[in-house]
C-alpha cells in the first residue's frame, strides 16, 4: 500500500516551486511532482514466485534519507536533456531534489513503515499522523498549486507548505489525544495493554483504529476524536504463535521464514484466523473496529519445505459497512465518552 501518488507528486511539486522562476513555474512543478512519485519506482522489484519480496523492498532503500542526493540525481539525468535549452542542470536537481525530500518523510507519516535510515537500520518507521489516503490534506494543496501557476505568484506555495505542516501538526495532536482514550479504554476493562498503536482510518483524522494486546489477545477497536472522545467497542484475534497455531509447521521451512519476514514487515501485528489459515497483518481493515485483514499470508500445512505461502488480499468494502464507517464518523454509533 502506498501513500497515494497523488499526494506524493502535490507535495513534491509544491516545495520545488519555491525556486522557481515565474517563466518556468510550470517547468518546475512538473518536475518536482515527477521526484515526490519517483521513490515508488520500488514497487517494481517483485517476484512471482516470493510473495514477501516486494514487502521487504518498498519503502526501502529509495525512501531512505541518505538515497535523497543519489536518488534526485537519476531524475534529474533522466529530465536534464529534454530541458537543457530551458533550464540549468542546477536548477533541475535542485527541484528534483526538494521534491524527493518529501516523499519518505511523507511516507513515514502514515502507519506502514518506512525504512527512513537504511542501511543503518531496517527500522520501519511510522508515524501515525496521516492516512494513507486524505483528500482533506491533498485537495488543499493541489488548489494552491494552481494558483501559484496561474497567478505566477510564489507565496501560494509557501500558503501550501503551512498547510502541509498545519496538517501533520494537527494529526500528531488527533492521534495523541486518541492514545489517551485508548488507554483508558483498555484500563476500563481492566487490562494490561502490553502493545498499544493507533492508526488514523481512511481519509480523515476523526476516527481512528486502536489495537493493543493483552495475555496474547489482540483488541481492536475504533476512537473517535471529535469534538468529544468516545469510542466503538470491536473485535478480538488471537496473537500468531507457532506452537499453538502452527504446530506441526517445520521452522526451517520456506513457509515459516516467510511468516518471519512478514512478522517485521508488519511490526508483529500479526493475528491468526484458524478457519482460513491465515497469519494476517491486523493493522489494516476496511472498518477502523474490525478485524477482517486486508492482507496476510495463506499457510499450506502439505506444503513442500521449499514451498513459499501464499499472498492473500481482501479490500472489498460492501455498502453495509460503509454504511458503518459512516455512521462511526459522524458519531452515530461511538456513543462511549470518556470525558
Amino acid at each position: 500500500m502506498l501513500m497515494d501518488p497523488i499526494s506524493q507528486g502535490t507535495v513534491g511539486a509544491v516545495f520545488a516551486q519555491t525556486i522557481s522562476s515565474k517563466k518556468d513555474i510550470v517547468k518546475i512543478t512538473v518536475i518536482g511532482c515527477l521526484a515526490g512519485m519517483a521513490p515508488d519506482l520500488d514497487i517494481l522489484i517483485q517476484s512471482r514466485e516470493d510473495p514477501i519480496l516486494f514487502l521487504e523492498y518498498h519503502r526501502q532503500f529509495t525512501h531512505s534519507l541518505i538515497f535523497i542526493p543519489f536518488g534526485s540525481l537519476f531524475l534529474s539525468l533522466i529530465i536534464f536533456p529534454f530541458l537543457k535549452k530551458s533550464i540549468s542542470f542546477k536548477v533541475i536537481f535542485a527541484a528534483s531534489f526538494l521534491g524527493y525530500a518529501t516523499h519518505g518523510l511523507l511516507d513515514a507519516c502514515t502507519s506502514y513503515g518506512t525504512q527512513l535510515f537504511w542501511p543503518f537500520s531496517d527500522e520501519r518507521i511510522s508515524w501515525n499522523n496521516v492516512s494513507i489516503v486524505d483528500p482533506l490534506f491533498t485537495i488543499p494543496i493541489g488548489i494552491l498549486i494552481a494558483l501559484s501557476i496561474t497567478k505566477r505568484n510564489k507565496k501560494f506555495s509557501f500558503l501550501a507548505i503551512g498547510w502541509v505542516i498545519i496538517y501533520l501538526l494537527f494529526g500528531f495532536f488527533q492521534y495523541e489525544r486518541a492514545y489517551s482514550s485508548a488507554k483508558d479504554l483498555a484500563n476500563s476493562r481492566s487490562h494490561n495493554a502490553d502493545r498499544l498503536t493507533l492508526k488514523p482510518s481512511f481519509g480523515n483524522l476523526v476516527l481512528w483504529k486502536a489495537i493493543y494486546q493483552h495475555e496474547g489477545i489482540y483488541f481492536v477497536d475504533a476512537i473517535r476524536a471529535g469534538f468529544q472522545l468516545s469510542w466503538c467497542p470491536g473485535e478480538t484475534i488471537e496473537k500468531l504463535q507457532f506452537n499453538d497455531h502452527l504446530p506441526a509447521l517445520d521452522l526451517n521451512s520456506q513457509q515459516a521464514k516467510d511468516i518471519n519476514r512478514f512478522r517485521w514487515f508488519s511490526q508483529d501485528y500479526l493475528g491468526y484466523d484458524r478457519e482460513k489459515d491465515l497469519v494476517a497483518d491486523i493493522r489494516y481493515s476496511m472498518v477502523p473496529n474490525e478485524i477482517e485483514p486486508m492482507w496476510g499470508l495463506l499457510i499450506d500445512r502439505d506444503a513442500a519445505l521449499s514451498q513459499h505461502a501464499s499472498w492473500w488480499t481482501s479490500r472489498h468494502l460492501d455498502q453495509s459497512q460503509l454504511q458503518k464507517f459512516q455512521r462511526m464518523l459522524t458519531g452515530d454509533s461511538c456513543g462511549l465518552n470518556f470525558n
